[in-house]
């Protein structure tokens, strides 16, 4: 079995990748600013060189999210996105590492032509898109230069059990039950491509140990729907009448995202497949679980 590094272990995503490497048998040490890690630490101040003795593989989690702070919180994202990711990139020089893998997002791509080719445009229309796609080209000039194998993973709105409170999702079940109003930006037919939290964790994990090198892979759910017809399922789930709060669309927040997964079939052979009805109906069950 290998050896795996995972950075934003207590995340999100890097919780369930972490628990998904253990469980099919591989040693893995996570890393995160917050408790829940085997090692708790800022990854721009960390000693970098122990934890990396013996790393085969690193899965680059960490970084900072969201769109719409990204505007006037700028400075953490520089620091969150593209300064960790040089200094582990530079920290992995001259190692005998097998696959870098960077969380990146589908809000590289801005508003370009849908469903999003990883061979087209990307033309980010927020800072935090920006930051991820620098980088990316961060990892590109790495592995062309000291030959470092890295693939980026784009992923598109990742969703399920333990999401971010900030997050859509998360939002709106617990404004649901709790009686309050959803609010969502601008009119709700912006167009999402979700993606149920195991695919993003399964997709990662085939691109780790899988022989490509060297490009972006989209990890879309394959199940696009308008922000509206979400919320209509929410509320068909949960059972509770729900109210929408509109407010003005938020500056970067794209109209629409939908990804092209041929890459991701062709070179790691796997499709998300989870509906989204059955992926909300795990969220839900985890939102009540936390509430018992």
């Amino acid at each position: 079995m290998a050896r795996f590094l995972v950075t934003g272990a207590a995340g999100f995503i890097g919780s369930h990748l972490v628990e998904a490497l253990r469980a099919a048998g591989h040693d893995v040490v996570g890393v995160d600013r917050r408790p829940g890690a085997d090692v708790v630490g800022d990854l721009l101040t960390l000693d970098l060189a122990p934890l990396l003795d013996g790393v085969e593989y690193v899965v680059h989690l960490a970084g900072q999210p969201g769109v719409r702070e990204s505007w006037s919180q700028f400075p953490a994202y520089l620091a969150g996105n593209l300064q960790t990711t040089q200094r582990l990139l530079e920290s992995l020089r001259d190692r005998p590492l097998k696959k870098f893998v960077l969380a990146s997002t589908s809000s590289v791509y801005g508003e370009v032509p849908m469903p999003a080719r990883e061979d087209g445009p990307a033309m980010p229309v927020s800072p935090y898109g920006l930051t991820k796609l620098a980088a990316e080209k961060l990892c590109d000039l790495y592995g062309r230069t000291a030959g470092i194998p890295w693939v980026a993973l784009r992923y598109f709105t990742v969703y399920g059990p333990r999401q971010r409170p900030d997050m859509a999702f998360s939002r709106w079940f617990n404004a649901a039950l709790d009686g309050e109003p959803i609010q969502i930006y601008g009119d709700g037919s912006q167009l999402r491509d979700f993606t149920y939290v195991a695919d993003a964790v399964t997709a990662t994990q085939r691109a780790a140990l899988n022989p490509v090198v060297g490009v972006p892979i989209n990890v879309g759910g394959g199940s696009a729907v308008t922000v509206r017809e979400a919320i209509r399922l929410i509320a068909a789930i949960t059972g509770r009448p729900i109210r929408i709060r509109q407010l003005p669309p938020a500056p970067g927040d794209m109209r629409e995202t939908r990804a092209d997964t041929e890459r991701l079939w062709r070179e790691v052979g796997f499709r998300p497949s989870t509906p989204l009805e059955e992926g909300l109906w795990q969220q839900y069950r985890w939102h009540l679980a936390q509430r018992a």
